[in-house]
């Protein structure tokens, strides 16, 4: 069973030009009309804007990418790379790393850097035209990273750091538990939104891009960790976080993104509190390399309550995967029966190395309806947060549903060995197959003023359709009136 299947320019193999024929069919015929000829691009004017926007958080002097895309000069060098990687769009090595499949589903998230199939096209004609640099008036103001901060979602009110963790270049995997770290939190906060950031002593800039490794830029594969307040001599280990006034936390991985919770569902951090990592998984990159975590959280107002309880929701399948070696486009399932009217804040697949997709489907009576589908790339894993007005807004008793597609041929980067079954199991070379998104569930009541809500913001009639909501148009009877007299 296929949600829906793609063709064409998916492997971006074609040239510049080809990406430029590809995005011209796709714009709206407005945008074409506006741009019917794309010899006119230049740098300062078109190409400039782009970069500050989607690229320069980790292209700059200071930032965690390998290169910086700041001055004509230094985006003119790299120039056939950046053609190439951003006409990969939803495909493991795309940049930016944002793999959300933009013909399907929902459209609307928070903090999406990625490009609109116009900008893909100017940069295509920029490069095939000769990269003029154009009217240096025409250059928007510097970007400026106030202290140099890389933080993607703003500066954090409280940032909490790991212990310093040395591993050596030829080291195994390590899986354990880290010393656990106070946070210096004198009193409750709830919490609006967390990011986490590897700091290591890797030189970013030093071109040595050989090592054959997932993640070759990071030591942690992932954090499992929870927050809470220790007595003395108490068990912090595996299973800590289910113990009394313990809060988990999302689970942090290779290249994530922040972590946005509902606004009207924060997570509480409490005073006295510490970070306790349930899990940690290291592996080599190929150097030794001394790293630690950074969790930056970010406070909702003093006095802010939380409307919504959290969804402990488990979507997926842990053990029953079987992918057999060099075959593409294999095929994992998992359905979930929800018990609760449902809110889903974040869609996030969370596969190994084999993953190269997952589509999230809900189905409610004789409706079956696509949510989202991305790519994946095991060296960027991605949350992906829902615009307010766009979150799906699930019935209880729906049914949700993952697909994950699986690549183990040699057109995977990241498969170490295509001749190689892989089941379950935690490390790379393994797989897993989980949608660790977030979920808050609803009453009836509140289940009810969302929907009335998101009909009032989105202007809806009963004709309209709504990707995630199903009952959004069907309008309530008012008092007096008889059903059905609509």
């Amino acid at each position: 069973m296929r949600l829906e299947t793609k063709v064409g320019l998916r492997s971006a193999t074609g040239t510049a030009l080809v990406t430029l024929a590809f995005a011209t069919l796709l714009v709206p015929g407005s945008l074409v009309a506006q741009e019917s000829s794309y010899d006119h691009v230049t740098f300062t004017r078109d190409i400039a804007p782009i970069l500050q926007r989607s690229c320069q958080t980790c292209h700059r002097e200071g930032g965690v990418a390998p290169m910086t895309l700041v001055t004509y000069q230094q985006v003119r060098r790299y120039s056939s790379r950046i053609v190439y990687r951003t006409g990969l769009r939803d495909v493991a090595g795309a940049m930016p790393p944002w793999y959300v499949e933009k013909d399907i589903g929902i459209q609307h998230f928070k903090n999406d850097p990625s490009l609109n199939d116009l900008e893909v096209a100017q940069i295509a004609a920029w490069v095939e035209n000769g990269m003029p640099e154009g009217d240096p008036a025409d250059m928007p103001p510097p970007r400026v990273f106030p202290n140099d901060e890389v933080w993607i979602a703003g500066e954090p009110d409280l940032i909490v750091k790991t212990k310093e963790i040395l591993v050596k270049a030829g080291a195994p995997d390590w899986w354990g538990e880290i010393e656990s770290v106070a946070t210096g939190l004198t009193e409750d906060r709830w919490v609006a939104s967390v990011e986490i950031k590897e700091v290591n002593d890797i030189d970013s800039r030093s071109g040595n891009d050989d090592r054959q490794t997932v993640g070759r830029r990071y030591v942690f594969h992932h954090m499992i960790w929870s927050t809470r307040v220790i007595d003395e001599g108490q068990d912090t280990g595996q299973f800590a976080e289910r113990g009394e006034g313990a809060v988990g936390w999302p689970v942090h991985e290779v290249g994530r993104n922040p972590d946005m919770f509902a606004p009207e569902a924060g997570r509480l951090l409490r005073a006295g509190s510490s970070v306790v990592s349930n899990s940690i998984h290291l592996h080599s990159n190929g150097v030794d390399t001394r790293a630690h975590l950074e969790i930056g959280f970010r406070f909702h107002p003093k006095g802010y309550e939380p409307q919504y309880r959290r969804a402990g929701l488990g979507l997926g399948n842990g053990v029953d995967i079987d992918i057999r070696g060099n075959q593409k486009d294999q095929e994992l399932h998992a359905y979930r029966t929800l018990n609760q009217h449902t809110k889903i804040v974040t869609f996030e697949p969370h596969l190994h190395a084999p993953g190269a997709r997952m589509c999230l489907e809900a189905i409610w009576g004789y409706n079956v309806e696509t949510l989202s589908c991305v790519g994946y790339d095991h060296n960027w894993v991605r949350g992906y947060a829902y615009a307010d007005d766009a979150a799906p807004l699930l019935p209880k008793g729906t049914i949700l549903h993952i697909v994950g597609y699986m690549d183990t041929t040699k057109d995977n980067i990241n498969i170490a060995d295509p001749r190689n079954w892989q089941g379950a199991g935690n490390r790379s070379v393994t797989n897993m197959f989980i949608d660790l998104g977030m979920r808050v569930s609803m009453t009836d009541e509140q289940f009810i003023q969302e929907m009335a809500k998101r009909r009032e913001v989105l202007n809806l009639t009963a004709n309209d359709h709504v990707i995630g909501c199903p009952l959004c148009t069907v309008l309530p009877v008012e008092e007096g009136e008889e059903e059905g007299s609509r």
